[in-house]
């Protein structure tokens, strides 16, 4: 580029002095055409010599960058040349690869070609074998047939002899009944009449003897096997404690809103307790006022109006009124979706919307101070549970968590009634068109009914079983607590006792004795006497193991 550039420069060089040499030769009289030719000379000789000059740096530069750009270009082509040959060096590999692949592949199909043919080979001589001990059961078979078709005429001939000898036989047989009736006095008939009414009655004896051994033999496996039912459907339902009380504490900030609660002479504190038909008991407990009511429902509508009449300051009978009614409301939707939740919760389909509300009802009702929802759940759990022990199917264990969920639904009457709880429930479950099933469980949990299906039984154990467990009502909580102290005392009373500690619900007691004062012998002379005491002065299910433990230990130190 810069060769071209010097080449540019030249031509305008020579054109520039060309013009200049004609300017001036123009101009200038014929006097000065020497000088001027002279002086036009010089000029373009110095411009020969730039030129030159200019032209020979450029060849420099050109022949330089023409050498880089060589030696570049070189440097491009060796490294093509080299990335070339390690492609091709890539696909040689990978063919060899290929063909190595190809060729064991090969081998591999070749061995097991040879494989398939020596099976084959094997199979074949295995068929010709089998031929050929076929065709050895088959001369063996036609020679069995000789010799069964020279038997079978062996015995047509044994046959006629023996029709020959049946019929004398028979002869004489009729002669000699002929004669024992004869001798008897009676006909064939009558004998046979006599021993027919011999072998009847006793084997009506020997009947009647294996039917009462088969009854006390079921009897024993089926209280064996329904104690192994009921333990193991108590072992695997876990429940909590379900005790409730009668009585809500109601907390307040301070003391002054009491005043306001009871009002001028008393009038808020009596609009309350007509309103929600609970009584409030404000007394000089601090910061308290306590709801009292046998009606779980009564307690609950009060609790919540306090509190919304307490959070908004307004307290009078209108304000009361007002609030009471708005909270019966919400408290009547509550109960819907309590029942709602616990049927999905139970996995239940298809109870009706009105025994829907009845479960939900259930939630604030109490019986012997358990909550009678979760004893309704926690019998249906295991009403399932006890079904499943026993082997019944899908749709009868359904049934029977059905059953054991509405089975104490007559409690929750909106109605005054003087029908028990259970046939109260057995009407209203017939009124919506529950399961006959269902509904006899219902009614015959208490025996008020007869029972009709393996479901009712099942309802009334398992209701026993929930409120009877230790801790599910107070009263019967109450007695396992005395009986676990009463055990104790029994124990610690003795001489030489240090401790007594009643285990597994009362069923073990482990007495643990002074080993200086309690020898061996005496350890196990005080286990028999305590049993002995316990089985005298007390009442308990089961039995009570006495365990007592005598335990010397030696101290010492090294220092």
């Amino acid at each position: 580029m810069e060769f071209i550039y010097a080449i540019a420069a030249l031509v305008i060089g020579v054109i520039g002095t060309y013009f200049v040499v004609g300017g001036k030769q123009k101009q200038a009289s014929a006097v000065q055409d020497e000088s001027h030719k002279r002086e036009a000379e010089k000029i373009l000789a110095e411009a020969k010599l730039t030129a030159e000059k200019t032209v020979s740096e450029a060849k420099l530069k050109a022949e330089k960058t023409f050498n880089e750009f060589k030696e570049k270009q070189e440097a491009f082509k060796q490294e093509k040349i080299k990335e070339s040959r390690a492609k091709f060096q890539r696909f040689k590999d990978e063919f060899k690869q290929e063909k190595a692949d190809e060729l064991v592949e090969l081998k591999e199909k070749r061995e097991a070609l040879k494989e398939e043919a020596a099976s084959m080979k094997e199979e074949r001589a295995g068929f010709n074998n089998e031929r050929a001990e076929i065709a050895k059961q088959q001369k063996a078979l036609v020679q069995e047939e000789q010799k069964l078709n020279e038997r079978n005429k062996t015995l047509d001939q044994e046959l006629a002899l023996a029709r020959k000898k049946q019929e004398e036989l028979d002869t004489q047989h009729d002669r000699f009944t002929s004669e024992l009736e004869k001798i008897a006095g009676l006909s064939q008939a009558d004998a046979k009449a006599r021993l027919l009414e011999e072998v009847k009655n006793k084997t009506a004896n020997e009947a009647l003897n294996l039917k009462r051994e088969l009854l006390e033999e079921a009897k024993t496996d089926a209280a064996k096997d329904a104690r192994k039912v009921v333990i193991n459907t108590i072992q695997r339902m876990c429940a909590e404690m379900t005790i409730e009380n009668t009585v809500s504490v109601f907390p307040l900030d301070n003391d002054n809103v009491k005043g306001q609660i009871i009002g001028r002479e008393g009038r808020n504190i009596r609009a309350i307790e007509s309103a929600t038909g609970a009584e409030l008991v404000v007394d000089d407990t601090p910061e308290t006022i306590v709801i009292s009511s046998f009606d779980p429902i009564r307690r609950e509508i009060a609790r919540l109006s306090l509190k919304r009449l307490v959070s908004d300051g307004r307290i009078h009978p209108a304000r009361v009124e007002e609030v009471v009614n708005k909270v019966k409301k919400e408290l009547k939707q509550q109960i819907q979706e309590i029942g709602q939740k616990t049927v999905v919760q139970l996995d239940i389909h298809g109870l009706p919307s009105e025994l829907v509300r009845y479960v939900g009802r259930m939630r604030f009702r109490s019986s012997y101070g358990q909550n009678l929802l979760k004893h309704s759940i926690e019998t249906a759990h295991l009403c399932a549970t006890m079904a499943a022990e026993m082997g019944l199917n899908k749709k009868q264990i359904k049934l029977a968590k059905r059953a054991g969920l509405l089975h104490d639904i007559g409690k929750v009457a909106e109605e005054d009634t003087e029908l028990s709880h259970a046939l109260y429930g057995k009407a209203l479950c017939e009124k919506l068109k529950e399961n006959p099933i269902v509904v006899n469980a219902v009614g015959a949990h208490h025996d008020e009914i007869e029972m009709n299906n393996i479901i009712s039984p099942i309802v009334q154990a398992c209701d026993a079983i929930s409120g009877a467990r230790p801790g599910a009502r107070r009263e019967i909580l109450d007695g396992y607590i005395n009986r676990i102290k009463e055990l104790e005392t029994i124990a610690k009373k003795n001489q030489g006792v240090t401790s007594a500690f009643a285990m597994q619900a009362g069923r073990e007691l482990r007495v643990i004795v002074e080993a200086d004062k309690v020898s061996d012998q005496h350890a196990d002379e005080l286990s028999f006497k305590i049993s002995q005491e316990i089985q005298e002065s007390m009442q308990y299910p089961g039995q009570i193991k006495v365990m007592v433990i005598r335990e010397k230990r030696a101290v010492a130190f090294a220092r």
